[in-house]
């Protein structure tokens, strides 16, 4: 009746007209205020890009102090020097001098002594591994977000699956469980019948994905399918520890090629494996790039440990070599490249050692830090960045109870204090002793232009005067190159370092290097290296690898008289 009413009055067509205006208002109403429900709804679902930086860490392995152009190097490394110009040399920096012992401390922020791995490395057929109870890199940046990958080597055990990367904080793992291995076919043979295939893909063997491709490449490619499929608005850790430079000497003949001229064939090999690694960080780069991570991204470059000439390498002119606690040994070729520095194009001198990553990145992931953790590293990310002092002023080298005893070592010696048959190393401020061992001592130039040997002992410098001692200082800031012995005119400097080392003696742990467990062998494993031991064995564990020194003595003995067995 109203509607007939309105109708009547205003007649019929204006009545319609009316109707489908104020109708036509409501519905823009509604839709234009759905409309900006909608974009507001949508931009604050819209992820915002995080303040947390991309982490890329490259590990290298066996890298010699020279092996990189801009140490003066024949071997041409342009993507390395470029993105190291335009980065922070690291030029004070200090390593292991062997694989294990620098990834364990990489991934925990602590010196051997406090893990128990204070002697050699982990060997493939030991029931050991990094100790479970140590929380590692991976899983601190986990736990503050990060997406975390590994794709290469890992060489920190893997006798039983909670060993495993992706059981140590990795979401995801690429790579090989040793120390070496062929990089085509990707075996290894660590003794006669003890010989498997050694290519995982999380904790399965990774038969599908090998192609036989060279595995610097093929590395370098799962890097890169990783950084494809995730997305750069949120943190990611790429761990990316290169089988290259270690032996085997095995490269494509392209690269291979370009070294003609050099005459000896180890540094040929050699010098073709780094031209390789250096091609496979520019395509990381670029991918960086690329996929849009590079702008938000931290990238640290660093060797494992010193070179080994006998392979190729070159520490020239550090003395020693991989291996020995000689600068050659445990100086490292390291940069930081990364558009979020604040002084970029720099040489920094201030020391640093591979524990202190863990602090730094876990700090600039924005995670925490637990002290209960003990950690032996330091965060020396404004060193690095801003020029800063380094909150560091020693590094204990290590300090080994199980290696070779110096014969001329005594208690004597080390004036009370300290056995000097023991191996140890320590650097504080300028000053480095050593003691014991330190291990192969020549002074070795470039093998570049000589077709002999290594054995042949051609152009080394060889050192004599070294055999009857058992303690050595060294000024290492005037006296990079440990020519001049100063440990009879600075008595006093050597007492003081001797008494450090006590002290960080008393903290020390026992040593866990257990004896050849044969049920490693891959062929109980289906012919490839994995773990071997099952739930069962988990009760035994402890007593397994908690070896003191006595036992480690009865051990070898028992091995020399050939009356070793598994359950000594």
């Amino acid at each position: 009746m109203v509607l007939g009413a309105m109708c009547g009055r205003m007649g019929r067509s204006t009545f319609l007209f009316t109707l489908l205006t104020t109708f036509s208002g409501i519905v823009n109403s509604t839709y234009g205020s759905w409309k900006s429900s909608f974009h507001s709804n949508r931009v604050n679902n819209v992820e915002k890009p995080s303040s947390q930086p991309h982490i890329i860490f490259i590990m290298v392995d066996d890298q010699g102090f020279r092996d990189v152009g801009y140490h003066g190097s024949e071997i041409k490394t342009p993507t390395l020097d470029r993105l190291a110009a335009a980065g922070v040399k690291l030029e004070n920096y200090y390593v292991q001098p062997l694989c294990s012992p620098s990834r364990s401390q990489l991934m925990t922020g602590r010196y051997q002594i406090h893990t128990g791995l204070q002697h050699s490395i982990i060997r493939p057929t030991q029931p050991n591994c990094l100790p479970l109870k140590n929380i590692t890199l991976p899983q601190k940046l986990k736990n503050a977000g990060y997406s975390t990958h590994m794709v290469g080597k890992w060489h920190l055990g893997f006798y039983k699956r909670g060993c495993m990367p992706t059981q140590r904080g990795f979401d995801t793992f690429f790579g090989s469980l040793l120390g070496s291995g062929d990089y085509y076919s990707h075996y290894k043979c660590d003794s006669p019948g003890m010989c498997g295939y050694d290519l995982h893909e999380g904790e399965e063997a990774a038969w599908e994905q090998d192609h036989g491709i060279y595995s610097t490449i093929m590395y370098t490619q799962k890097a890169i399918n990783i950084l494809a499929s995730h997305n750069p608005k949120r943190p990611i850790f790429l761990y990316l520890a290169y089988q290259a430079v270690h032996s085997p000497l095995q490269v494509p003949a392209r690269y291979l090629k370009r070294y003609k001229s050099i005459p000896n064939l180890h540094r040929r090999k050699y010098a073709a494996m780094v031209s390789c690694l250096d091609e496979a960080v520019r395509n990381l780069t670029l991918a960086l790039k690329q996929y849009g991570y590079y702008d938000n991204m931290v990238m640290v470059y660093s060797s494992d440990n010193g070179g080994q000439p006998m392979a190729g390498g070159s520490n020239w002119p550090l003395r020693g070599s991989k291996g020995t606690y000689w600068e050659g040994g445990i100086r490292a070729v390291g940069f930081v490249h990364s558009p979020l520095l604040v002084k970029k194009g720099t040489r920094s001198r201030a020391l640093i050692h591979i524990t202190d990553w863990y602090p730094t990145l876990v700090m600039l992931g924005e995670g925490t830090l637990d002290e209960n953790q003990n950690l032996d590293g330091y965060d020396v990310w404004e060193a690095i960045s801003e020029g800063r002092p380094s909150p560091r002023l020693d590094i204990l080298h290590n300090i080994d109870p199980v290696y070779t005893k110096a014969k001329n070592g005594s208690w004597k010696a080390g004036y009370g204090i300290w056995n000097t048959a023991i191996q140890a190393a320590l650097r504080v401020g300028d000053w480095k002793l050593l003691t014991g061992v330190p291990g192969y001592g020549d002074w070795i130039p470039p093998q570049t232009f000589s077709k002999l040997l290594l054995a042949n002992r051609w152009h080394n410098e060889r050192v004599n005067w070294d055999r009857g001692k058992s303690i050595w200082l060294f000024n290492i800031t005037a006296d990079p190159y440990e020519r001049v012995d100063l440990s009879r005119r600075y008595p006093r400097v050597v007492k003081k370092m001797l008494f450090r080392l006590l002290r960080y003696n008393k903290t020390a742990v026992p040593c866990r290097y257990p004896p050849k467990d044969y049920r490693s062998n891959p062929q109980y494993n289906g012919g490839v290296w994995g773990p071997w031991y099952t739930n069962d064995d988990e009760d035994e564990d402890d007593n397994l690898l908690s070896y003191d020194l006595e036992q480690m003595k009865s051990w070898k003995k028992a091995k020399r008289r050939g009356k070793f067995n598994r359950k000594t």
